[in-house]
């Protein structure tokens, strides 16, 4: 060790942004284990490395004790005073024990220290670079190919693109370059590793930052994005200014910016639509290129009914549904789509359910009244016949009696008369 060294750290930390004393430290540590190693485990030694003329020194430190056990930590307080007379029971002496050929040791340990503590700062420099990118967009090359997977040259790190990461319908070969988004970033043993994506809906929200200012400078901001990668996109845009279309400025003069996203995502297509917080409003739009006649929502089960016109209905849901589901996926609400026909029987048909279940009611109480109004009629009638019962027997019973006075002095009249009668006769 000497002052080349030293030199060599320093040009080491200029150029891998590696400390000095990390490394100088690392050594250390190192020769320490050579050190037991090679002369017994049990020692209680340090190595000392100077920073300026990097001379090595092996230090073995020892305990001053009345009685020793382990020489090779203890020492006696007679052999610790014929080193200096003032020690005492209890002090610690450190002294020098630098091997004749530890120089070469030294070296070699050295080398393989500062070469592996290089490679550890650099996986961990890749790392902390790496995943602070994590939801970025980096160009990279194709390096290799392992069956469905394809391994990513970044320069300073190797990415991995997995099957089902990659979009159905690309394929690339070695040495072509694509742009990939950095999904996820893992520590190992052998180096961090970089999971890659191309069918992410990231990938569509970064190229569309990178090609649209207004995004990039947050005029514009994406609110939603759904992607079936290879397929189709849609993707919810808004902003506060009055002055500015949102879709407008993503999809570029001419149809210019939007172009060339479609061109890095090889003729994928994109839907770009005006974000509201009315939830009608919003599943109008987020249903594009469909129009919608009607949106009834329940708030509550987060759930739309969507009527569309009867030759809009194919549209609306899209080939094998991808339309209505990007559209779900979007907006965050159930759609249920029905076309003005279906929309109109349904609605018929619980318009004759009311009217039957009112039916039903009405024929109930109809039948409640009738009772109800039986037994009154019943009460009331035995009241009335009474009454007129009672009103009828008494003018019967007068007449009567007025009947038998009349008829008894007629029936008197006769007896005299017959009395007369007879004595005439006589």
């Amino acid at each position: 060790m000497n002052r080349e060294f030293i030199e060599a750290l320093e040009d080491l930390e200029k150029e891998k942004h590696i400390s000095k004393d990390v490394l100088i430290e690392a050594i250390e540590s190192a020769l320490v284990s050579a050190y037991k190693k090679n002369y017994g485990t049990s020692q209680n030694v340090r190595v000392d490395i100077d920073r300026e003329t990097g001379d090595i020194s092996v230090l073995m430190k020892k305990d001053v004790v009345e009685e020793v056990y382990d020489d090779m930590i203890e020492m006696s307080l007679e052999e610790a005073q014929e080193i200096d007379p003032r020690y005492e029971i209890g002090d610690a002496i450190e002294f020098q024990v630098t091997p004749r050929d530890f120089g070469r040791i030294a070296a070699q340990t050295a080398k393989q220290v500062v070469v592996q503590r290089i490679r550890e700062a650099e996986r961990g420099m890749v790392f902390d670079d790496f995943v602070t990118r994590q939801g970025e967009i980096v160009t990279g090359v194709v390096q290799r190919k392992s069956g469905d997977t394809m391994f990513i040259n970044m320069g300073k790190a190797e990415g991995i693109l997995p099957a089902n990461e990659q979009v159905p319908g690309e394929f690339y070969d070695v040495n072509d370059r694509l742009k990939v988004y950095i999904m996820d970033v893992k520590k190992t043993t052998k180096g961090p590793q970089v999971f890659l994506s191309r069918s992410h809906p990231g990938l569509v929200k970064r190229l569309f930052e990178l090609e649209v200012p207004e995004i990039q400078d947050g005029t514009v901001e994406i609110k939603s994005i759904a992607r079936e990668a290879g397929s189709r996109t849609k993707m919810a845009v808004w902003t506060e200014d009055e002055n500015i279309d949102p879709v407008g400025a993503c999809v570029g003069s001419r149809g210019s910016r939007v172009q060339s996203i479609v061109d890095e995502l090889h003729g994928e297509k994109i839907d770009i639509i005006t974000w509201s917080e009315d939830p009608e409003e919003l599943i109008s739009n987020v249903l594009s290129p469909a129009k919608v006649d009607k949106v009834i929502v329940s708030e509550t089960e987060r759930t739309a009914t969507v009527v569309v016109p009867d030759y809009q209905l194919s549209l609306a849901i899209g080939k094998e549904g991808q339309n209505v589901r990007l559209a779900a996926k979007v907006s965050g609400w159930k759609i249920d789509i029905k076309s003005c026909t279906q929309y109109d029987e349904i609605m018929a048909k619980a318009e004759q359910e009311d009217d039957d279940d009112l039916t039903i009611y009405d024929e109930g109480a109809a039948a409640e009244a009738e009772n109800s109004e039986t037994e009154i009629f019943d009460a009331d009638a035995a009241e009335t016949a009474e009454a007129t019962e009672a009103e009828i027997a008494e003018p019967e019973a007068e007449e009567t009696e007025e009947t038998e006075e009349a008829d008894e002095p007629e029936i008197v009249e006769t007896a005299a008369e017959e009395e007369v009668t007879e004595g005439e006769e006589q």
